[in-house]
């Protein structure tokens, strides 16, 4: 793989180690933050379009992470969105929680267990990222640099 000029990376590639590192650690505060906001969309209906786009933009900035940083890359947005996403579960704001966990009665599967899929879920869903080939996450041109 050859290395560009600076001047041709993109923006979300910053040249520096460690503006890399702040870029995918605020990346992975804002995914923790909007996916905890999104995951339970349409649970009540047991249709969880909120997992779903919320899995899916954990994937995206995880894959983007590991381009930018590799594997270390991969473990500063893990530990960003984990710590946002259970900071938010461990805290109750006003009467009542973003992320509802541990109820019994006659509701929808998806009302009973999004809260645990979306904690458990973003963590083993980028530690999925983590144990792909390297190659996937490469910036190279796939003409061969024609």
């Amino acid at each position: 793989m050859t290395v560009k000029e600076p001047s041709a990376m993109p923006a979300a590639r910053p040249s520096g180690g460690l503006a890399r590192v702040l870029v995918t650690l605020l990346a992975g505060a804002a995914v923790g933050l909007v996916g905890t906001f999104a995951h339970r969309m349409g649970a009540s209906m047991n249709i969880p379009y909120g997992l779903i786009l919320a899995f899916a933009i954990v994937g995206l900035s995880t894959w983007s992470a590991r381009a930018r940083c590799g594997a270390s890359g991969v473990a500063w947005h893990l530990i960003a969105c984990s710590l946002v996403a259970w900071t938010i579960a461990a805290r109750s704001f006003g009467n009542g929680t973003l992320t509802p966990i541990g109820f019994t009665g006659d509701l929808p599967y998806f009302s009973q267990h999004a809260g645990y899929i979306w904690l458990y879920g973003q963590i083993l869903w980028q530690i999925a990222f983590l144990l792909m080939p390297a190659r996937w996450f490469g910036d190279a041109p796939t003409d061969g640099g024609r």
